[in-house]
């Protein structure tokens, strides 16, 4: 009986190192490749590029593979006690770095039965890193970039948007990440806003910026980012302006629109009733959503509704009401916002809400709390919706007043990314 080698791969661009571990395994015994799933890699790093299914059938297509079997956790041990395998084989080059740890439980789980690992020297000059940040340099389709928050969503508990507002801003949001516990966290996707937009060309936050305007924006971020899209698109107009604008984006990529249930002139909801603010009613909202899914070209997009009873003082059975009658008119998922630095009426919304479709956030107000948290209590996507603009304001005024007081540009040296800094963060330039 010929023994059992277990092979665990991720494979989403694949590459003769991978080819070189599966022909070296071959030789010790029947090759079962234990397949990470979208959520497994995404727990860990970016979600992949091909889909399971996609990666399953190139795998199981490479001579040496006998078997292909999903790996649902970054972790072996589940699959390792089911197959107690003889063998189980691996590159050299997780020794050290942020995967030593399940290398250690697995030799620990191996010591069970007495399995072998055996690690295969690294394959030189082949780097994933390397391959992924040649894939974002050259760019991806309108619809690819669509396709990937719905997929996000059936493999990340949590989604994190960071707002951008135009091409440098998209840029520092694709490129922004840390390692932390042996894990690569970064943002998953973008925020469009229409107040970081219009504060952005010095304009007010009442719908100044027409949606052309807007469009022009979001492709000047896309031209330079790979990363899926939410547009903040405040009331959605009327209904006819509505379905044209869920056509455009589309067309361009956008994943996602919010629209939230007022009517009249746009005002900021962090205003609440200190200004005049009106909700749509129900029924009219539900056909503005209808009419805008009814409009759109793939399944992939996405309308979320977001809902403006907290922020007017309505109260949660109105919330809880109009998140279920905007599922029902076919939404994709609901927004719940407040103006509380409290967080306690979102908890009660979140522990209320028994809907299946995804629940976002946007903590603006009240920031305290740690997405851990947001997770535990049912929150599916967070939003950081305005704080790279909000952050950079002060570091300008402060450069511009730095030069008026000294005539010259050597005190406000520090406060300002080199040069070379810049040359290397937009490619091409070099």
């Amino acid at each position: 009986m010929k023994k059992i080698v277990y092979v665990a791969m991720s494979v989403d661009l694949i590459h003769k190192g991978h080819i070189n571990i599966i022909k070296e395994a071959s030789k010790l015994g029947d090759v079962v490749v234990g397949l990470l799933t979208d959520k497994a890699i995404s727990s860990y790093k970016r979600l992949p590029f091909m889909p399971y299914e996609s990666r399953k059938l190139i795998i199981e297509q490479i001579k040496g593979v006998d078997k292909v079997i999903e790996q649902r956790t970054h972790n072996y041990r589940e699959n390792l006690l089911k197959l107690r395998p003889n063998y189980v084989v691996h590159g050299d080059d997780w020794r050290e770095g942020p995967q030593k740890k399940v290398r250690d439980e697995v030799i620990e789980t191996l010591k069970e039965w007495n399995g072998e690992l055996v690690e295969i020297p690294y394959t030189e000059n082949i780097s994933s890193t390397i391959l992924n940040k040649n894939m974002r340099e050259i760019g991806t389709t309108p619809n690819t970039r669509l396709s990937l928050l719905k997929r996000m969503l059936s493999a990340k508990s949590i989604i994190r948007l960071n707002e951008v507002h135009n091409g440098l801003s998209g840029l520092i949001t694709e490129k922004a990440k840390i390692e932390k516990d042996g894990r690569v966290i970064e943002f998953d996707a973008m925020w469009s806003s229409s107040l970081t937009d219009s504060t952005a060309k010095g304009k007010p936050d009442i719908e100044a910026i027409d949606m052309t305007s807007r469009m022009n924006t979001v492709n000047d971020i896309f031209e330079v980012t790979t990363k899926p899209m939410i547009f903040d698109a405040d009331t959605g107009g009327k209904n006819e302006h509505f379905t044209f604008t869920v056509k455009s984006l589309e067309r361009l990529g956008v994943s996602a629109v919010v629209i939230e249930d007022k009517v009249g002139l746009k005002k900021n909801s962090l205003l609440g009733n200190s200004v005049h603010q009106k909700q749509d009613s129900i029924k009219n909202f539900q056909e503005k959503i209808s009419l805008g899914k009814k409009s759109q070209v793939t399944n992939d997009f996405m309308i979320i509704a977001r809902i403006e009873s907290l922020i007017l003082s309505k109260g949660q059975d109105d919330a809880l009401e109009r998140a279920k009658s905007y599922i029902d008119a076919g939404a994709d998922g609901i927004m719940i916002h407040s103006k509380e630095k409290d967080p306690d009426e979102i908890f009660e919304f979140c522990s209320k809400y028994k809907e299946s479709k995804p629940l976002m956030i946007v903590p603006t107000s009240y920031n305290a709390i740690t997405e851990d948290e947001w997770e535990s209590r049912g929150v599916n996507i967070i939003c950081y919706a305005n704080h790279m603009l909000r952050s950079a304001y002060p570091a300008m005024l402060s450069t511009a007043l730095s030069i008026l007081k000294n005539k010259r540009s050597l005190e406000a040296s520090d406060k300002c990314i080199s040069i070379n800094d810049i040359l290397d963060l937009i490619p091409g330039t070099k």
